[in-house]
């Protein structure tokens, strides 16, 4: 795998357009952030501790070489990470189905907890799930959709300046989805083709949400920034904020990624 790239905004830890979450960083409590790198490539992921060792606000905190190595150590190990960086094509356990395993049943649940490690009377500690960046690229759009629905937090393509990757670790550990709305556009450009074929299955949780903010979902699932929806729907960019909140709650998604990719599956959008 190559040096990972991204269509990521340098904005990207603006909290109001990528998840309006709202969430403190995710740190070991020194305001440090705890980083473990997944790739089956070892100069590869070299280069990652070289560029995060290098912040002052970061430390990579383990290493993997492929999934399976990745899920022991942060479910089993008692490694304990904030972000993880998750290349997609890895031996053994790729990196969809690492994922899945590491956030996707917390998820699935509405919870932001996944299994810590094990005490000595043998019962389990719980640790806040780790937020997980996959590596991709447009070459990859099945995967980018599949990691997408697994859990992930959003995705770099390769190639990214290291200020963009550092920026996008940034924002994960703040709660927030690293896909900006320029990015989200770009997704929607290139995967749209990779989502399931034939009729959608409605949401429910659709339901409960009110005309505004199914309106603001529409905007989003468009790729459309805060302060575009606020233009086109005359509302203040706060209260636009305050909508994204409400629907991340209702619809139980991660983050504006999540909203996307439901609008999609559910039929509220249809792609093309």
């Amino acid at each position: 795998m190559t040096q990972p790239g991204s269509s990521i905004d340098p904005a990207a830890g603006t909290p109001g357009d990528l998840g309006a979450s709202g969430r403190p960083g995710a740190t070991d409590g020194s305001g440090t952030i705890r980083v473990f790198l997944v790739d089956d490539q070892q100069l590869v992921r070299g280069g990652f501790r070289m560029l995060i060792e290098a912040q002052p606000d970061m430390t990579v905190v383990g290493e993997a070489g492929d999934g399976a190595q990745a899920v022991s150590a942060l479910t089993r190990g008692g490694v304990s990470a904030d972000v993880v960086l998750m290349d997609i094509r890895m031996p053994v356990l790729d990196g969809v189905e690492a994922t899945r395993r590491l956030v996707g049943t917390a998820s699935a649940h509405g919870a932001e907890t996944a299994p810590g490690s094990v005490r000595t009377d043998g019962s389990v500690t719980t640790t806040p799930a780790p937020k997980v960046l996959v590596l991709t690229t447009f070459d990859l759009d099945e995967y980018v959709y599949a990691a997408l629905r697994a859990g992930a937090a959003g995705f770099l393509l390769k190639d990214a300046r290291p200020d963009e990757l550092l920026s996008a670790i940034r924002a994960v550990a703040s709660g927030d989805a690293v896909v900006a709305p320029s990015a989200t556009r770009r997704l929607l450009e290139h995967v749209l083709h990779a989502l399931p074929s034939g009729p959608a299955a409605p949401d429910p949780r659709l339901e409960s949400l009110t005309a505004r903010e199914r309106e603001v979902l529409l905007q989003v699932a468009a790729g459309a920034s805060n302060a575009e929806i606020a233009a086109e729907l005359y509302l203040a960019e706060a209260t636009v904020k305050t909508h994204i909140g409400h629907l991340l709650t209702k619809l139980e998604c991660r983050d504006r990624v999540g909203l996307v990719v439901l609008a999609y599956t559910s039929g509220l959008v249809q792609a093309g």
